[in-house]
Parts: C-alpha cells; structure tokens; sequence
C-alpha cells in the first residue's frame, strides 16, 4: 500500500518544493485531502474484492466413482455414505454412470451396442445403483446430477473397443492404444455419427428414465489432440478442405480449431436432446482450465459457456501450490463465466497414493469463498475420510468446520444475456 502511495504522490510532493510560503498551507491541506480519500477508496475497493457475499447458497459437491472405491457396489455402504454426506451439510453428489466402457445403471442402449446391459462387477447385479441413489439422496435433500466420466474414452480391451473397432481413432502413425497411467486407453471418435448417436442415446435414456437434477461432462468428451487421424475424420476434413488432408502436426491451429469446432457441434446437439428430453435438466460440464481442455483435449468449454451450453460449471483446480490454485481462479475466461452462470471450483481431497491435508482443503475453499464462486466439489468421496493419513473423526470434523450449517445448492437458471449463437 505505502508503495503505491509513494509512486502516485511524488510529482505532487516536487511540485511543494515550487511552492510559495504562502500557498504552502493551502496545498499541504489538499494534498492530505487527496492522500484520505485515496486511501478510503482504497480500503473500500479493498473490502469489496475481499468480503464475501452472504452465503446463502453454495455448492458443496463430491464425486462417486467406482475408480479406488467400492462405494457405488455395496448398497448399504452407499445409503449410508449419502446419508452422512446430508448429516455434514453437503448438498450434491455427481455419481459416475459411464465407465471403464460399460454403464452403471441397466441401460438398454449398452445392451444393444456392447452386449451387457451393465457393468459386470458383482456388486452391481440385481439392483440399480443410479435408483438408489437418486431416491435416498433426494430423500435426504440431495441434489443428484449423474457424471460420464469416461466421455469418449474406454479401455483397449473393453468389449465396446472390441466390438466396435471402427469406432475408434487414432494417431497419425495408426496407433490406437493412448496409455493413462498404467492403463491402455483407446478413445471412440467423437465426430463419427454411429459414435455421436450412441453416446446421445445413453445420456437421452439416463434424463427420461430418472428423476435427475442434471447431467454433467468433463473434458472426456473432447479428444486428446494428437488423435483424429482415422479414415473417417481424415476423409471428411478433406472433404471440408478441397482435399487437402489434416496437418501432420497435431497442435497445428486450424486442425485443433476443426476438430474442436465439431465437438462444439455435438455439444450443441447433446444440449438441445437433453433439453427436449427434459427442460429442467441443468447441463453441467467439470473440465480443467481452458489452457489445458481447449489445446489438449479439444474440449472449448469457453466457447461452450459462451454459447450458454453449459449451465453450471465446476472447474477442476488440483492444485496443492495455493499461489497457482488462487491464478487459475483469476483467469479472464473463468472471471467471465461467473457473470453468466453458477461457477464452482474442484478441489481435491486426495488420491489413492497421494494425501491432501484437511487444512489445505480448507484454505483452498476459503479462496474459493472470498472470491465469490459459486461453491466447491470434492474429488472423490473416498478421500473425503476414508483414504487418508488423517483420522475420520478429524476429516469429517473439518468438512463440519467448513459446513457448520446447511444451505441449498445455487439457483441453476442461467442469465438470460447468455448468447446463443458461437
């Protein structure tokens, strides 16, 4: 603060020694005038930028996945789990319905195209873990909104890979196998209509057969740019291109452009079938930032944003340096999103091998709250206080801490000054 006064008041203190005795009284008062009111508007500024608004709505959000967890498998533990999530004051939980390349939930979609209407895992035979969940946890006033985690990916020796083959793209060198991990991973090809028809169908089947609150992507449902060199994408960016054939480097600009642009598309019509499907069901999208989602994954969420495509956005921030995590929450695109829709931050209270101290989580969802988002979302339930070096009784006296009070999740109708058009 004194720096800045420094810098900004020098000229005017030349200017005193120029003055006369007689009129250095006079500007000594203005000059003091001026120095209070500056730093009134200072502190004022200050107080704004810094106070948060009252909290009476907030996001407190976790995921479910069957990835390190048998949470979703064994239903007793999963009522449980939800009724506890309600006893701490949380509000939403985004259940995973579409992973490892098979659906959670009996769908007669996968049944038709993959050959098994449901994961195989035996935990969930017999039941319908996303019926579960949607009945207890709005009987414990839940908001449930069921997550594709998987998007357009699904693992090399999935029976969907299998059986499908010609859905798949690749490299430029033929390859189709993109290890994560310690996981061969192959991805569907998200501009081939049987791909596009099939992922809609599910996400279509999911809104009319269940009493959801929403539906929410990441950047799965892009594409890893080095991929899209398969003949069909290859033919129909010639086609688009007076025969020229796709850039053999894959961060070239137009070709990112192209294939993030159809993506865009299918986003679009994925929108407007849920819409139709049911009018009520907010359209939720969790990607990471745009520097990563856009010329990574293809995955324009800015765009989609700007095209009022996404109705809550719930920006993963896994970040454990508090100076990076507070810069990706200050970003232009991100400020911008804020204006138009509900904007929540994913914050990450752990992996399998990897702890993430209670009081990092808890610093981290005060910078969220002093910058007025919109709320915060866990990853993943299980490290909430299950996976941890930290006792049970600690985590979940935190998240009380962090929650002493319960709130509803915020209002999910978008401004109507979204624009409609890219």
């Amino acid at each position: 603060m004194s720096k800045r006064f420094v810098k900004w008041y020098s000229p005017i203190f030349s200017l005193w020694n120029t003055r006369s005795d007689s009129n250095r009284s006079f500007f000594a008062l203005l000059v003091a005038l001026s120095i209070a009111a500056t730093v009134m508007l200072s502190f004022s500024l200050s107080a704004q930028n810094t106070i948060p608004r009252p909290q009476t709505s907030e996001l407190r959000g976790v995921w479910l996945t069957n990835i390190d967890s048998n949470l979703l498998f064994e239903s007793d533990r999963l009522k449980g789990a939800l009724r506890k999530l309600k006893q701490l004051n949380f509000n939403t939980v985004y259940p995973t319905v579409w992973n490892w390349g098979y659906t959670l939930y009996p769908s007669l979609i996968a049944k038709k195209v993959i050959g098994r209407s449901l994961d195989p895992t035996p935990g969930l035979q017999g039941r319908d873990m996303l019926k579960e969940i949607v009945k207890v946890g709005h009987q414990n006033g839940l908001t449930v909104i069921p997550w594709f985690e998987f998007g357009f990916m699904a693992p090399a020796d999935s029976e969907l890979a299998k059986n499908r083959p010609y859905w798949l793209t690749n490299l430029r060198n033929g390859q189709r196998i993109v290890p994560e991990g310690i996981h061969d991973r192959v991805w569907l090809n998200p501009f081939h209509p049987d791909v596009q028809q099939f992922i809609l169908d599910l996400v279509v089947e999911i809104v009319k057969k269940y009493d959801i609150d929403g539906i929410q992507f990441d950047d799965h449902f892009g594409l890893p740019a080095q991929l899209g060199y398969d003949q069909y994408t290859v033919e129909l960016y010639k086609k688009e291109h007076r025969g020229q054939a796709p850039p053999h480097y894959p961060q070239d600009k137009e070709w990112v452009r192209w294939r993030a642009n159809k993506i865009t598309d299918f986003m679009r019509r994925m929108f407007s079938a849920i819409k139709a499907t049911k009018k009520d069901c907010l359209v939720s999208v969790a990607p990471n930032p745009q520097r990563f989602s856009y010329p990574l994954f293809l995955a324009d969420w800015q765009r989609w944003e700007h095209m009022g495509l996404i109705e809550e956005l719930v920006l993963q921030v896994y970040r454990d340096d508090l100076g990076i995590f507070i810069s990706e929450l200050e970003y232009p695109e991100v400020q911008a999103a804020i204006r138009h829709i509900p904007v929540s931050v994913g914050i990450m209270t752990g992996l399998k091998g990897k702890f993430v101290p209670m009081q990092q989580i808890q610093t981290q969802v005060q910078q969220v709250r002093d910058r007025n988002f919109a709320g915060v979302s866990f990853f993943f339930y299980e490290t909430l206080w299950n996976l941890t070096n930290e006792t049970r009784q600690q985590r979940q006296s935190g998240f009380q801490n962090l929650f002493p009070t319960p709130v509803k999740a915020p209002n999910i109708s978008p401004l109507p000054t979204i624009p409609t058009s890219p």
